[in-house]
């Protein structure tokens, strides 16, 4: 494919400084319009060296304002970043609502560089182009504009331009010895990128392939792509802000309530006596700290997600789980209504940005099933946002799993007249009284809309690779010793641990953690 492109194309020097310098103006009035429009835009830049990257970006930015725009150019991973899932570290630099993102190189390092020169497994590139045509499709659903450039010049025109850059004085340090071997790969790259432009280029995101022999042109091509790209955008956002005639609202067919749910099983009777719950306790925190050294030594990351209804007893039960963990091992990470940043990004990228590594315990109480509870009932969120966030959510548990993290998941339910007699209690106890609110009530009187979303919820999101566990939380002994031995279960079987085999344990394990965690990481 990339063979047949005419790289030949040029512009005249006459036509270039009429036309570019209208561009460049175009692109700055564009940026301002879609910070007012609250329109994100990340703009990648592929292709080959020496194609032409690092001279588009300085002609793009240097006009823009550049308090919006942010340029990020893509090395090799760090060692602090092959600790977490490949994503993780371009998920944490998507821009907000008004921002504007440059990528110098991108996520399509998976399956060029590191595929090519065998840096990671065909399974490993294979399955990254999944996970990138689903991260890109959430940040066009969510209106993000990406916009993706493939910088294309011939195998003798790289080499032509190798030469010469090692005979300037001021840029010869920019061409290595490895690039010079990338040259010799030329072949294996073009096979590479071919595939990949096929396999990622979407309605969406598509790529759009620069003749970049002639700067002239390759300069043009480039700002008129991104300047038709924003205004499409914001000619859609237009669009979305008129009056739709005909709307209707959604309806509750009478039939699915009438149904019986997953929640209609779940035994709320029962129980633990004290004297049961007092050794099953000290065994099951005994286990689950060994169990969290050997996470460290087999460098497995581990996620907790605590979920429930409002008095549960998600707070108790998550201090059950940590007051026997090594606490520079774990971390606890409440979630809150976002706010600031958290609220002009992607509602997964609070997320994202928090996930635990290799060899670490995060445990979040309450996460991103936000979007379809809490966001859903109060109306937060569009409906066509909250339906689409299932399949979002799905495909963000599965590249956890792939990458190797044991996830769990609480749901931990009581009965509507159990959390009143909660709530009624947190009133009287004057060390409880912080914990009701005037929220915690509005949120009752909506018990079964949240029921609902509860339902649709664990019907639509428990996986094979990232089950539900329902707790039966009405006897909180119960509810603590139910979820410990959850994840005791799902630990083990990630690990393929047995009791007592004493694998990935060392009975000195805490100092020799302490040197670990004050040193540099090792490699995965």
């Amino acid at each position: 494919m990339l063979e047949t492109i005419d790289l030949d194309k040029k512009i005249e020097k006459d036509a270039y400084e009429k036309s570019f310098p209208e561009l460049r103006d175009q692109l700055r009035s564009l940026q301002r319009q879609a910070f007012e429009a609250k329109v994100p835009v990340c703009v990648l830049l592929e292709g080959w060296d020496a194609a032409g990257k690092g001279d588009t970006i300085q002609k793009l930015v240097e006009r823009l304002d550049p308090r919006g725009v942010k340029v990020h150019p893509i090395s090799a991973p760090l060692e602090e970043e092959k600790l977490r899932p490949f994503l993780w570290r371009f998920w944490t630099k998507i821009p907000g609502s008004g921002e504007m993102a440059v990528f110098d190189r991108s996520w399509y390092g998976r399956v060029l560089v590191e595929r090519v020169d065998r840096l990671i497994s065909p399974k490993e590139w294979q399955s990254a182009y999944n996970e990138i045509v689903q991260f890109e499709r959430m940040l066009a659903d969510d209106g993000t504009v990406l916009i993706k450039f493939w910088l294309h010049i011939s195998e003798k025109e790289q080499k032509k331009r190798f030469k010469d850059i090692e005979k300037s004085k001021y840029d010869s340090w920019k061409i290595t010895k490895e690039d010079w071997e990338h040259h010799k790969q030329y072949d294996d790259y073009l096979k590479a990128a071919e595939e990949m432009l096929e396999r990622t280029s979407t309605a969406y995101a598509p790529w759009t392939i620069v003749e970049a022999t002639d700067k002239r042109y390759r300069a043009i091509k480039v700002f008129k792509t991104i300047a038709d790209g924003i205004q499409t955008a914001l000619n859609a956002k237009a669009e979305e802000a008129k009056p739709k005639r005909g709307a209707r609202a959604s309806i509750t067919i009478q039939a699915l309530k009438e149904m019986k749910t997953v929640l209609d099983t779940v035994d709320l009777t029962k129980q633990l006596s004290e004297k049961e719950y007092d050794k099953r306790l000290v065994e099951l925190q005994v286990r689950l700290r060994e169990l969290e050294f050997a996470c460290f030594d087999a460098r497995r990351a581990v996620l907790i997600g605590y979920e429930g209804w409002d008095a549960a007893g998600k707070g108790g039960n998550i201090r059950r789980v940590t007051e026997c963990l090594d606490p520079r091992g774990y971390s606890v990470i409440p979630i809150a209504a976002p706010k600031g940043d958290d609220a002009t990004h992607h509602y997964l990228w609070r997320f994202w940005r928090q996930l635990p590594k290799a060899g670490h315990l995060a445990i979040f109480d309450r996460t991103w099933y936000g979007r379809v509870l809490v966001e859903r009932v109060e109306g937060f969120c569009t409906e066509a946002e909250w339906r689409r966030a299932f399949q979002e959510i799905k495909e963000f548990e599965l590249s956890l799993t792939n990458y190797g993290t044991i996830l769990v998941k609480f749901w931990l339910h009581i009965s509507k007249e159990e959390q009143l007699r909660r709530f009624e209690e947190r009133k009287e106890i004057e060390y409880k009284q912080y914990k009701i609110t005037d929220e915690d009530w509005r949120n009752r009187e909506k018990w079964d809309q949240y029921r609902q979303a509860v339902v649709d919820t664990l019907t639509n999101t428990s996986t094979t690779y990232a089950p539900w566990t329902i707790v039966e939380a009405n006897d909180k002994l119960w509810a603590r010793i139910r979820a410990l031995q959850a994840i005791v279960d799902a630990i083990e079987a990630g690990l393929d641990h047995k009791k007592g085999n004493g694998k990935g344990r060392n009975k000195d394990k805490g100092d020799d953690k302490d040197n670990k965690k004050g040193g540099k990481n090792k490699k995965k």
